[in-house]
């Protein structure tokens, strides 16, 4: 039975996982081979952690925005550019990611055993986007500066290329809502060529970065056309980097289009996809649908295992890049499915990292349990407001407020990560 394995394998997680000050020493350059994540000295990594989402590529639902129709990063842009003048919204995106993660937030991440950031970017952080193939003159500062944190906590990142030039897809979180201009153009995907080899020249020997994920979420194109046109990234990035994890992204069809990467000339590879048990149509939040994904499903052969055994066909590491394991579950259920999905991953060899950090909402508390790890506390609300017709003083506020907003943790999650005896939520009747 898939469920015994997963409790004998569970039981070796304590020589994976570290304890919180461990994670403070020397990282090494990580590797995949087969289906695993190894350090330097070849010994299995488990790596469970967290997207910084809403950071350095915007969703305005996870600020409690949009409700004036401005509800992407392109059309916020477009308005402060409007309204301001470019230097002007440059200052106030300066300000925004500023506050939107600070110390604080570094800080939490050891205290919830999580060791591992996926930080998601839009292209134009690095590249001027009024100077294609040209860096922007602090191309490098908010990229460096999440390095640097997490290497002094001894955490890893995975860079996240969420926005491309042009929009990847249809969907607001690709930048540019209904664009999906990339794959029809050309240029955009050499500026991308171009744009991920100025990153991994600048990070190919860091140790502290886990490894390039090199496309977030493309759906605006085949699976067989995007496996073409990622294999032509691969390359791109291997002849600058033969050090770092090249992460190929899924289609939301999955990932069949790939092969077997090895046949392909790809080496040191993961494979990313980001099931959402309980979210987008599969069933939905409660005990029952992350069990059966978790538990391989009542035929035992299903969700978890299916994957696993789709990936041994292939010899691929996996990472799950995103996936929400306490939304909408209460604060005992929603932190007991959290860490048993990490445990479940980590047994299975599986890099994770749950979508998202820090989610605020205009009223604040964490309710049932929101999409944020962290949120603004009950009572400390945060306003709603019209970019459109907004003072200055007016946004300004509002970006530095989600910098020194009270925070509310999910309680269950600090409890159960830290528990040093894992939950059964599965035990439990239906």
């Amino acid at each position: 039975m898939f469920t015994k394995r997963l409790l004998c394998a569970v039981s070796l997680l304590a020589a994976l996982l570290p304890a919180a000050p461990a994670w403070a020493q020397p990282l090494s350059i990580l590797h995949t081979q087969g289906g695993r994540w190894l350090d330097a000295a070849g010994q299995p990594v488990a790596l469970r952690g967290i997207n910084f989402g809403n950071y350095l590529m915007q969703e305005f639902w996870m600020m409690g925005q949009g409700s004036a129709g401005i509800d992407d990063q392109c059309k916020l842009e477009a308005v402060l550019d409007r309204r301001f003048g470019y230097a002007e919204r440059e200052r106030l995106y300066r300000l925004f990611r500023d506050h939107w993660i600070t110390e604080r937030d570094w800080n939490l991440l050891p205290q919830l055993k999580l060791n591992l950031v996926r930080l998601p970017f839009i292209y134009s952080v690095v590249e001027d986007e009024k100077q294609p193939y040209q860096l922007r003159a602090d191309a490098w500062h908010y990229l460096d500066q999440a390095i640097d944190q997490a290497e002094q906590r001894g955490i890893y990142v995975v860079l996240d290329l969420h926005g491309a030039v042009g929009s990847q897809g249809w969907e607001h979180h690709s930048g540019c809502a209904g664009k999906n201009l990339y794959w029809s153009t050309p240029e955009y995907q050499q500026r991308t060529i171009w744009l991920w080899q100025q990153i991994a020249a600048r990070y190919k020997d860091r140790a502290a970065v886990a490894g390039y994920s090199i496309l977030n979420e493309p759906w605006g194109t085949t699976p067989e056309h995007l496996a073409t046109v990622m294999d032509t990234l691969y390359q791109a990035i291997r002849a600058v980097d033969p050090n770092h994890v090249i992460i190929l992204p899924g289609h939301n069809l999955g990932f069949d289009a790939y092969g077997k990467p090895a046949e392909h000339g790809q080496q040191n590879v993961a494979i990313e996809m980001h099931p959402y048990p309980g979210h987008f149509g599969w069933g939905k939040p409660g005990l029952t649908v992350h069990r059966d994904w978790l538990e391989c499903g009542s035929d035992g052969n299903s969700g978890v295992c299916e994957w696993q055994r789709k990936l041994a066909e292939r010899d691929a590491a996996f990472f799950v890049g995103e996936f929400q394991p306490w939304a909408f579950m209460g604060p005992e259920l929603g932190g007991q499915i959290m860490r048993v999905s990490y445990d479940a991953y980590t047994a299975q060899g599986w890099a994770a990292t749950a979508w998202a950090y820090k989610v605020v909402s205009n009223q604040g508390g964490q309710g049932n349990g929101s999409w944020g790890l962290v949120t603004n506390a009950r009572g400390a609300k945060i306003p709603s407001i019209d970019f459109n017709t907004a003072t200055l003083a007016e946004i300004e506020n509002l970006f530095r407020q989600f910098g020194s907003v009270p925070y509310e943790v999910i309680a269950g999650a600090q409890q159960w990560m830290n528990a040093p005896v894992p939950p059964t939520p599965f035990n439990k009747k239906k």
